[in-house]
């Protein structure tokens, strides 16, 4: 199983065998309360009837059709409201099945966007401190989780990374962006003088840091990466995988930020999490440049058996009909203030030694045991759990991101689990 301790799971498994707006549903009919959106992706709320209803009728209609030289209407349909959907400028779609995928196709294109520009040197690429971009050899490469990559090298050459824009004792109990901190993106000037930025093809980041924390972007910050990377004819990405689809009360958190990327990945919102998918997004700069050859050549030597599934497609579809037809993001944006109130006001419990919120994103950093680290998060999150409430134990930070049609009493109800749990673990 990914991410689980397998031996501790056939001990204690955690199973769920339905699922309905905020709630999962056990097998003896007890209902948790989801305050992670499955795995930040559930945004409209568990079984859509709109996009169990689509997917139905897909699978009826074209079970599977390659993407290799022939598609379906509704792939074609997708990536064109997907784009009307994302930032200004990025308006060429390539589906893939996850964000890992996504992410690594990004990469990938980046690279290769060079070479078709005649600007073979630019293969570098940056990352940063405590980003998470999936499990492929790119994403991982990329990332900056340490333990994630640790049993797995060597990884790819020629991967720097940048620090994480935060410091504790400056920008601790964070509401939404801290004031201060762009100056962090200087470190990326510093970097390109000791690696030549005309070697550099990308420079990627998570808009909001998600697994790795919850570390809202300092203001100004992204403005700053975003003219960095323009004066070095470097291509930026945003890794929106967890933000997007209404995390931040917009489509993606670039246009809730201001700052449009030269390339962006999304999945988990992108189909509500009901069909494994993902997708990346680009500039039309980027595809004209690979459209410049001969007609009757292959533009770009990457894809997957099941990119732009029917099934996927039309779940995608289905998603996106329910944000905007259903006014979710506007839903998420509104409640979004009882969320930060509700979760700060946990400051004083046992052992909290940060809360960081932002959108409908929340992490508590929580005092580590003496010599067991991770030990006192698992815990609350198990008493969350025993309590009717699912959230995320992520070493000793609890993280949440719930469906974005939660109300303020189901918000109320999950920082009192915390609250009841973090009292019992002290």
């Amino acid at each position: 199983m990914p991410f689980t301790a397998a031996r501790g799971f056939r001990e204690q498994p955690m199973l769920f065998v339905g699922a309905e707006g905020m709630h999962y549903i056990e097998a003896g009919g007890r209902r948790v309360l989801d305050g992670m959106a499955g795995l930040w992706c559930v945004n409209a709320g568990h079984a859509h009837p709109r996009i169990v209803e689509a997917i139905r009728t897909a699978a009826g209609q074209l079970d599977f059709v390659s993407s290799f030289r022939m598609s379906h209407p509704a792939a074609f349909t997708f990536a064109e409201r997907l784009a009307a959907a994302a930032p200004d400028g990025l308006d060429h779609v390539f589906f893939s099945n996850s964000g890992s995928e996504a992410v690594d196709s990004a990469l990938k294109i980046a690279r290769a966007y060079h070479q078709a520009r005649g600007d073979g040197r630019r293969t570098k690429l940056i990352g940063r401190a405590k980003s998470y971009h999936g499990v492929g050899f790119g994403g991982l490469s990329v990332g900056g989780i340490a333990r994630h990559k640790r049993d797995f090298g060597p990884l790819l050459p020629e991967v720097y990374h940048l620090p994480l824009p935060h410091d504790p004792g400056r920008m601790g109990f964070s509401r939404g962006q801290p004031a201060i901190g762009a100056e962090y993106a200087d470190a990326l000037e510093a970097l390109l003088a000791v690696q030549d930025p005309a070697t550099v093809a990308a420079v990627i980041v998570e808009p909001i840091t998600g697994s790795g924390g919850v570390y809202a972007p300092p203001k100004g910050y992204l403005e700053r990466l975003r003219a960095i990377c323009d004066r070095h004819g470097i291509l930026l990405i945003f890794d929106e995988v967890i933000t997007g689809f209404g995390r931040m009360g917009t489509c993606f958190a670039a246009q809730a930020f201001g700052v449009t990327p030269d390339i962006l990945t999304c999945a988990k919102g992108l189909t509500n999490g009901s069909v494994p998918m993902g997708a990346t997004i680009a500039s039309g700069k980027i595809y004209e440049a690979f459209m410049a050859g001969p007609p009757d050549v292959v533009q770009l030597f990457h894809g997957y058996t099941y990119s732009g599934h029917p099934l996927a497609c039309a779940a995608g579809l289905a998603a996106l009909d329910a944000y905007q037809n259903e006014g979710i993001f506007a839903q998420a944006a509104a409640v979004a203030p009882h969320w930060e109130a509700a979760l700060h006001a946990l400051r004083d419990a046992p052992d909290v030694a940060d809360i960081r919120t932002i959108g409908l994103l929340a992490a508590i950093e929580l005092t580590p045991r003496a010599g067991a680290p991770g030990a006192r998060g698992t815990a609350v999150a198990d008493r969350c759990f025993a309590d009717g409430v699912l959230v995320r134990g992520a070493g000793d930070t609890i993280v949440l991101s719930p469906p974005l049609i939660i109300t303020p009493a189901e918000i109320d109800r999950i920082a009192e689990a915390i609250l009841t749990a973090l009292r019992a673990e002290a």
